[in-house]
């Protein structure tokens, strides 16, 4: 007989740092003890009790097409065949390479690595060697990973440098870590004055999701572009969420703004670790071995992730009306949480674009991550707990994005809506 959840976390907790490998599948921010997954398919997951839930989160992005997605199980099954890795060049990481630049508007060269937090760290490094200036801009609420420079929190004002908000993040890391709020175009213009000629780059999520999903407000990113123009600042956008989500350009294709360099993760491995950052070709140039910027990793180009990814890609290239499917099922299930929503009375605000949504428990329009942080972050684990109940599986965290997939079906949108409902009754009445 196999272990509950709980039992499995109580046993985690001997051998793992607070029972997880992630700090957010805790479930600290919603209470109870976190669900073990044995399996999923298509929009449902599988706890070890046997469980299964409706899911939102698509393993916080890629699963474009919902979970073992038939494809890319074809795909991983015959690389495995040939050997989990070399550690040297294969055909396939030219293929995928090749197809990343033909998609995203601002790549021209790519370089593969393995995770979204090492092509954060990547590429700062990059835009440091080619401008040849140390100091970052990054906004409030953005996430780009673990890396030291990113780990740093607000200072006492609009041009002060940062401080470590981590343990382990030495000072001397973060005087070159910048920040600036979220769609807040003045900030960012004093940070450069108040720093001439010393900002390598400013890096951003286009449109964040881990302050719960943000939208960027008219002009910001337009604003941004021509800041770093005049400064000869490298533009990055974070798009390890967005990146081939939102359209097979990403949000930079969506959004018609294009960066100088770009991150990138999570679908590109088709579910299997990965990550890249790409960009112009004279910026790219400047990384080993062509340019002087030390960049390496054994797994990097792995043959698993790269054929999980070219699949996917491949897939998503020759389906180019997955992003309008998409956005009718966003739209739908946004549409029918706000009616409930209206008819409760409870403040509420919704952000909504693509595939992606976030519900925050809070009367004020939500653009950056004071606002944010406005929310009801109590009541909120109340309902992840009630939706729970009803079937369906949220991001455990007020303060992440959820994201949809083509394997939601009109009931399987139905029962979500109805789950929503009844949870919001049982928590007002």
């Amino acid at each position: 007989m196999s272990k509950t959840s709980a039992k499995l976390f109580a046993e985690a907790q001997k051998y793992i740092p607070g029972g997880v490998n992630s700090p957010v599948r805790a479930f600290k921010a919603v209470g109870g003890n976190p669900l073990f997954i044995k399996k999923a398919k298509g929009p449902y997951l599988q706890d070890v009790e046997g469980r299964k839930y409706i899911e939102l989160i698509n393993s916080w992005g890629p699963m474009l097409f919902g979970h073992a997605f038939e494809p890319v199980e074809k795909a991983v099954k015959k690389a495995m065949k040939r050997s989990p890795s070399f550690g040297a060049p294969t055909a396939l990481e030219v293929r995928i390479a090749q197809l990343i630049c033909e998609l995203v508007p601002s790549i021209e060269k790519v370089r593969m690595v393995n995770s979204g937090t090492e092509a954060t760290m990547s590429a700062i490094r990059v835009a440091r060697g080619y401008t040849g200036k140390d100091k970052i801009i990054k906004m409030e609420g953005c996430y780009h990973g673990h890396g030291d420079s990113f780990l740093i929190a607000a200072g006492s004002g609009a041009i002060t440098m940062g401080e470590p908000n981590s343990p382990g993040v030495t000072k001397g890391t973060a005087q070159d870590t910048l920040l600036a709020p979220y769609n807040d175009l003045e900030a960012v213009k004093k940070l450069i004055a108040a720093n001439p000629d010393q900002i390598a780059a400013i890096i951003l999520e286009p449109i964040p999701g881990n302050m719960g999903l943000v939208l960027p407000q008219e002009d910001y990113l337009e604003g941004l572009r021509a800041l770093c123009d005049a400064h000869k600042i490298v533009l990055i956008f974070d798009e390890v969420m967005t990146g081939f989500r939102l359209a097979a350009g990403g949000a930079q294709e969506r959004l018609g703004v294009t960066p100088d360099l770009t991150t990138l993760g999570k679908i590109i491995g088709g579910g299997m670790p990965v990550g890249a950052y790409g960009g112009k070709a004279e910026i790219m140039d400047f990384v080993s071995p062509v340019g002087p910027v030390y960049q390496a990793g054994t797994l990097s180009g792995n043959p698993i992730a790269m054929a999980a990814g070219y699949t996917m890609l491949k897939h998503i290239a020759e389906h180019p009306d997955v992003y309008s499917h998409l956005d009718a099922i966003g739209e739908e299930i946004t549409d029918g949480i706000g009616e409930v929503m209206q008819a409760s009375g409870l403040p509420y605000s919704i952000n909504q674009i693509g595939s992606m949504y976030s519900l925050f428990f809070t009367e004020k329009e939500v653009t950056d991550f004071e606002s944010a942080k406005g929310s009801n972050t109590e009541f909120f684990g109340k309902y992840f707990q009630a939706m729970l109940k009803h079937g369906v599986y949220l991001a455990p965290s007020q303060f992440e994005s959820l994201f949809l997939s083509t394997a939601l079906k009109p009931k399987h949108i139905k029962a979500i809506i109805k789950a929503h409902k009844h949870s919001i009754e049982e928590l007002t009445n």
